[in-house]
């Protein structure tokens, strides 16, 4: 709260002093997520509202540099537990659309999805997938990072067609592999990276490769010591004049605890995961509803029986460009329950706003 109310302070003084011109490079916004949520998983029923998310974001820009600083706050430990934390923080050279270099803690190059902002990409959460192997609630146990890290990538746009617009993206990093917030416990490096063509406007179509290792694990044996990590994701994309569809298909080789915040190896999990999902989200009136279906799955060993399912149907609202309402139900199949408490049934309404 110190940090938000630090931001709006600067804010106000800026706009009541006489105005000069950095100022006018730096712009507040945020968003807000609003959600009610309802399960009837034998023996874990649940029926509630919850606050998802708030986030406060400034940017700017710096003669040739951008920057972003991101504070998030959520619900998601609990009543009397921090949850209020600093999420983006970087700068980012962009005097050539070619080659930038960016800097400091943000999002992961990997994925599709995991860049994709939480209001549009127009779930009750990504893909269980992009959440157990790109960095959020992720298997190999660090604590949630939103799929971000900190570290130095280098990106840009290149081959410009005769309209001028780019039929290929690169982009790959160096982090600390720990996440948000941490330094390197093991002072080894996570390489990641990405690279995807645009052969026709609104289409993409890549693939990202993910090395290294993450530190201070604890070993059947009580030693603590490094896991490491290889993971690979094949991407497609179409998203043009509202309508979206994406489908991703990831890999992971690795121990770890299986357990968010868990330093301890699980070793019953094996080494291997995968898991998939594809989705559609079409108008059915411009601009103010869209239909979309989605359907996933998890495997925490790769194995069939250990795999987590759904088939997800919904709508979306706009009230707004900036104000929408999204309804979605879930049929969810999880085989790591016991045989006959499989199948449950999932509703999720959330109201998202932006200012």
């Amino acid at each position: 709260m110190t940090v938000c109310l630090l931001m709006l302070a600067v804010l106000s003084a800026s706009a009541q002093e006489k105005p000069q011109k950095w100022y006018d490079n730096i712009k507040f916004s945020g968003y807000g997520m609003l959600q009610y949520q309802a399960q009837d998983k034998e023996d874990a029923k649940s029926n509630t509202f919850n606050l998802r998310l708030l986030r406060m974001i400034l940017d700017g820009k710096v003669g040739e540099f951008d920057w972003r600083a991101q504070v998030q706050g959520t619900n998601a430990k609990g009543p009397g537990e921090p949850t209020v934390q600093l999420v983006d923080l970087y700068t980012e050279w962009v005097a050539h659309k070619e080659f930038k270099v960016r800097v400091g803690q943000f999002k992961r190059p990997f994925t599709f999805e995991n860049p994709t902002h939480p209001i549009t990409q127009g779930w009750r959460g990504y893909a269980d997938v992009i959440n157990r192997l790109s960095g959020f609630g992720d298997r190999a146990g660090e604590k949630s990072s939103g799929g971000r890290d900190i570290g130095i990538q280098v990106q840009g746009d290149v081959f410009p067609n005769s309209n001028g617009r780019a039929l290929l993206h690169y982009q790959v990093g160096v982090f600390n592999g720990e996440g948000i917030n941490r330094s390197d416990k093991d002072n080894r490096k996570d390489i990641i990276g990405g690279v995807w063509v645009m052969p026709i406007q609104g289409v993409r179509v890549g693939v990202f490769g993910w090395t290294g290792s993450h530190g201070g694990m604890t070993t059947m044996n009580g030693t603590n010591e490094s896991v490491g990590l290889n993971r690979y994701c094949i991407s497609a994309e179409y998203d043009k004049d509202e309508y979206t569809f994406r489908a991703e298909y990831l890999h992971s080789q690795g121990l770890g605890s299986g357990v968010v915040g868990n330093t301890t190896i699980n070793y019953a999990l094996g080494d291997k995961a995968d898991g998939w999902y594809v989705f559609g989200i079409v108008p059915v009136v411009e601009s103010k509803l869209h239909a979309k279906a989605r359907y996933q799955t998890y495997r925490k060993s790769k194995e069939w029986g250990t795999s987590l399912n759904s088939c997800e149907v919904g709508l979306n609202y706009f009230f707004t460009k900036n104000l929408q309402l999204n309804f979605e139900y879930a049929r969810v199949n999880d085989r790591t329950l016991a045989a006959d408490k499989h199948n449950y049934n999932l509703v999720d309404m959330e109201l998202d706003f932006r200012f």
